[in-house]
């Protein structure tokens, strides 16, 4: 038996943060986001002994375990250990398991998060396992921060899960994934118009939410207000994106940021404060980093007929321009058939 699965990034406008415990629970948050066209990949083919292999492309790690009582959490592919011991294996045979990413860990584009949607899903479909999106969403989130005890939002797991444009709330029981039918003419502007540049340091975000999380428990004033103000322009730039109205979508994305570094001083850096500006000088309307912060990716919003000098700038400064596009499609899984 060989099965398939995929699951998309996403970038994130708006709202990043509200998704972290216990912002959710006690004001309830709210993200603007979607996913685009770079992918987590899974593989799993079953064996006839019980031996299961794992390897991860984006690490250079290969291992190999007797059985499952050999997976033991060590440091090494605990993310896939947690998987497979939190989800069930595929049955009592062994199994061989390949995972890739698009991009680099620490992206900013919920990377992580996404790997553990393919691998529960990986799962899911080997075991004929009847889970709705919700389910799997939330179960990729429960072994991903509770299981592993990895600091995090929840937004990525539903992000990667359900695919597309989509407005995600988050409360205390709850969470309502609101799929967003986007026009597709503002979709192909907004492909025209953002810029997707890798900037390199990647970040440990668990550090950076650990922050976030510790100023928000002590009330300190710029992270309350940074994160309230996050959850108005998820609002705000929901609306805006359903009439078109992308310039100011822009702007708002600016001020996205801006209140966004409010939250805590480890979300940006004098290197992302310094190719920021030079963004903006070059006439990019707005931007922020995906994710925690810290590194990874930076998206800006500019009128196309500045975009190449904000690419140029930028590139000059050391960063590495990424084609992307948007995917509606959440994770998918299949079987190859006559393996």
């Amino acid at each position: 038996m060989l099965i398939r699965a995929k699951a998309p990034l996403r970038v994130s406008f708006a709202g990043g943060g509200t998704d972290v415990s216990p912002f959710p629970e006690r004001e309830g948050g709210c993200v603007l986001s979607a996913t685009i066209n770079k992918h987590a990949y899974g593989t799993l083919r079953t064996r006839e002994d019980t031996q299961i292999n794992i390897k991860s492309l984006d690490f250079g790690v290969t291992a190999k375990y007797k059985g499952l009582k050999d997976l033991i959490y060590d440091g090494n592919l605990d993310l896939v250990k947690a998987a497979i011991q939190k989800a069930g294996p595929p049955g009592e045979q062994g199994f061989d398991m390949f995972l890739h990413c698009d991009v680099p860990p620490g992206s900013g584009l919920g990377s992580s998060s996404t790997v553990m949607v393919a691998l529960v899903g990986l799962l899911r479909e080997a075991r004929s396992l009847p889970l709705t999106n919700y389910e799997l969403a939330h179960e990729a989130y429960v072994i991903e921060r509770h299981e592993l005890g990895i600091r995090g939002g929840m937004q990525d797991q539903y992000a990667a899960t359900f695919g597309g444009f989509n407005f995600i709330e988050f409360n205390k029981d709850q969470v309502i994934v609101n799929s967003l039918k986007v026009n597709q003419d503002y979709v192909n502007e907004l492909e025209h118009n953002l810029l997707l540049a890798y900037i390199g340091s990647p970040r440990f975000s668990d550090r950076i939410i650990e922050d976030q999380t510790i100023r928000y428990e002590e009330s300190e004033e710029e992270t309350v207000i940074g994160l309230r103000k996050q959850k108005e322009l998820a609002v705000d730039m929901k609306n805006l994106l359903l009439q078109g109205r992308l310039h100011e979508w822009g702007e708002l994305l600016h001020e996205s940021w801006e209140y966004k570094k409010r939250v805590s001083p480890k979300i940006s850096t004098p290197y992302i404060d310094e190719l920021y500006q030079l963004a903006r000088h070059e006439g990019a309307v707005g931007g922020k980093i995906p994710g925690a912060g810290g590194g990874g990716y930076m998206l800006l919003y500019c009128e196309f007929e500045q975009k190449h000098k904000v690419a140029e700038v930028l590139s000059a400064k050391g960063a590495i321009i990424t084609d992307f596009g948007f995917e509606s499609n959440g994770l998918q899984t299949w079987r190859v058939a006559n393996d």
